[in-house]
This record gives C-alpha cells, sequence and structure tokens, in this order.
C-alpha cells in the first residue's frame, strides 16, 4: 500500500471528497512551498483518476493501486495518457530552439509540443489535449513548476483551462501561486499546501530512510521548515557540514567583522551544485542549475535569519532590521531572475549583512 501523504489532511480530504462524488474539477492549482507534496499528490491523483481497476476503498483512503498495467506504466513513465510538462522537457524538444534553450522558463512552444499543440513542434497533428486516450480511461495533464509559465503559455491555455475535453484533467503545481495570471487562477480549484507539523515531519522523517546525526538532524529540521523536499536534500548534499563552514564568517560579519571572501565563497557553492546536477542529468541546464543552487543557499539563509528574529523579538529595531535581511534574501532570487551576475548579488547581500549587523551592535 502507498505510504500516507504527511502533513496535508485538509488538500487530501478535498479529493477525496471529489473523488467519492465523481466530480473531480477538470482543472486545478496545487500551491505551497517547495517539498511539502504538491507532486506527490498530483502524482497519485493522476493514478487514481487513470486507473479503472481503483477500488472506492481505494479512492476513499487515496492510496492508488500499486499493482496492474496502469500502476507499471507509470511507474515506468510510459503511460501514454500521463503528461508531466516540466522545463526539463525542453532538452529532448523536436524543436531545435528549444533543446538550446537555458530551461528557466516554461515557454509557449514547449507548452504546445506537449500540451495545446499547434506552433511548429505540432501544427501537424493533433494536440495532445485533445486526442483520444490511448487507454481509454482519461487524461491527466501536470504541469511542474507552474509558475515558470510564461505569460504567452498561460494565456493560450484559458481556452482549455475552462473547458478541456471530457475526462481530461489539468494539474498546475507551484511553489508561486500569484505569478499565474488572474484568468488562470478563476478557472481552476484551488489546493493550498503548508510546512509540515513537528509531528508530521517526525513521522516522515520515521519512514524516510534518511539518517544524520543528532546534531545535524536538529539543524535540518530547523532549515527545512516542515519541508520534507528540502529535509531529503539537505541529507543528500550533506547541508549541515555546508553550513558549519559558512556559519563562523556570517556571524563575524554580524558582529562588524567584514569577511571579504564570503561572497565568493557563498556563490562557489552554488556553482558546484549546479555542476553536480548538470553532471548527473543529461537534460538539465546549468541556468536552471544555479537557481536550484541559490534556493538551498537561500533557505539556509533564512533559516539563520528565523534563528535571529525569534531572538531579537523583543527588540523591534534589532527584529526590523532582520526583516530587512529576510527581503535582501529575496532579493537575490529576483536579482538572479533577471539574469544579474550572483556573485555580485551575493557580495551585496553580504555588504548589506554586514552593515545591517554593525548598526545593531551598537544598540
Amino acid at each position: 500500500m502507498s505510504a500516507p501523504i504527511e502533513g496535508q489532511p485538509a488538500a487530501v480530504r478535498a479529493l477525496v471528497r471529489a473523488l467519492t462524488r465523481g466530480r473531480v474539477h477538470h482543472a486545478w492549482i496545487l500551491h505551497g512551498p517547495f517539498g511539502t507534496g504538491k507532486f506527490t499528490v498530483a502524482m497519485r491523483l493522476a493514478r487514481l483518476l487513470l486507473d479503472p481497476g481503483a477500488t472506492p476503498e481505494q479512492r476513499r483512503t487515496f492510496t492508488p493501486p500499486t499493482t496492474g498495467e496502469v500502476a507499471a506504466l507509470i511507474d515506468a513513465g510510459t503511460h501514454p495518457d500521463l503528461h508531466v510538462v516540466r522545463k526539463e522537457l525542453a532538452a529532448s524538444s523536436r524543436v531545435r530552439e528549444l533543446r538550446e534553450r537555458k530551461q528557466t522558463n516554461i515557454p509557449l512552444e514547449l507548452v504546445r509540443e506537449h500540451m495545446l499543440g499547434g506552433g511548429e513542434a505540432g501544427a501537424s497533428s493533433t494536440p495532445p489535449v485533445y486526442r483520444t486516450p490511448l487507454l481509454g480511461h482519461g487524461k491527466v495533464f501536470i504541469v511542474d513548476e507552474a509558475e515558470l509559465l510564461d505569460a504567452e503559455s498561460q494565456n493560450a491555455m484559458l481556452k482549455t483551462l475552462e473547458e478541456p475535453p471530457e475526462r481530461t484533467w489539468i494539474l498546475l503545481c507551484t511553489e508561486h501561486e500569484e505569478r499565474l495570471i488572474p484568468t488562470v487562477r478563476s478557472r481552476c480549484q484551488r489546493l493550498p499546501f503548508g510546512p509540515l507539523s513537528a509531528d508530521a515531519m517526525s513521522r516522515w522523517w520515521s519512514r524516510s530512510g534518511l539518517t544524520a546525526d543528532a546534531n545535524a538532524k536538529a539543524w535540518i529540521e530547523r532549515f527545512a521548515c516542515g519541508s520534507p523536499g528540502l529535509a531529503t536534500i539537505a541529507v543528500r548534499e550533506n547541508l549541515h557540514e555546508v553550513w558549519r563552514s559558512i556559519e563562523p564568517a556570517l556571524e563575524s560579519t554580524e558582529k562588524g567583522r567584514f569577511d571579504p571572501t564570503l561572497g565568493e565563497r557563498l556563490a562557489s557553492f552554488v556553482d558546484e551544485y549546479a555542476k553536480r546536477v548538470v553532471k548527473d542529468d543529461e537534460h538539465a541546464s546549468k541556468e536552471a542549475a544555479n537557481r536550484a543552487g541559490m534556493r538551498l543557499l537561500g533557505a539556509m539563509l533564512g533559516s539563520r535569519v528565523r534563528t535571529m528574529l525569534a531572538e531579537t523579538a523583543d527588540r523591534r529595531s534589532a527584529a526590523e532590521r532582520w526583516l530587512e535581511t529576510a527581503r535582501a534574501i529575496h532579493d537575490v532570487d529576483d536579482g538572479q531572475r533577471a539574469n544579474i551576475n550572483l556573485k555580485h548579488l551575493l557580495g551585496n547581500l553580504v555588504a548589506q549583512w554586514g552593515v545591517e549587523r554593525t548598526a545593531g551592535a551598537a544598540e
């Protein structure tokens, strides 16, 4: 039997209610923080929708069949009626321009190739979303990181989101629902996901198969902040050791002793992480991997900010400066999406970090 979905009871209840009533809406937005189960839930829903052998009890408990033809095809990634649309598909596109892209968004031509049809990729064939289900039970399209859909893609999807073919379901998984245009959001049922509680994270740890010593586990729990996905990456990438290597320089900066090498060291972590991703996945792009590395660095720095906010909660000016630091971390993400040099962005972040903490030392 499939493991339970931890920490998202409201989302699961909403889907179970729709499944048991036989009234599953044709378009959903699964939104919430990274690593909290959105894609896992979307895949589990797809299995239940596409498998005619799913029993009423399996729909009620949200545990799809793990044996049979449908389960085997989905496990192998070859089910003809399950379409997962993600930025990495550009690497194997029929369109040369897509293959050469940096995979930092999901452009219209990619959506046409794998869902809507038309354009260079699918002008002479029936659009995937309108094809008859090959196994005859329905079609599911999951768009992962849907916030990366560019404006053209989102506008092109509007008609399909409003009036999809019969027994066709579209699931948009996103960390940043606000980056979806209002007309997309209005055509979908919204399904919020939140960070897991301490109890839910404990249950997840017990069946995750991951191991870490007590100090590392305590740090990972603070770092992950209720995200099993982040906790898994932290163990795999040994992020606790990375943090131990940079924490002294940050603490020194907070006390007014600026480390001129810190910005470069932070950028080096992102670069080395991105190189490993590209080495392990021939379809990955360095630019997308850089952004993923910066996400991890931002989460580590954000964990420090949360700790310091808790410690300075009774000192308004100090707490406000830590809030400014949190915004500065967010600004690095915005700057990276605007293609500003990451070393410059991180050097500026360290300079701000140091200036703010130096000012705080006088309190």
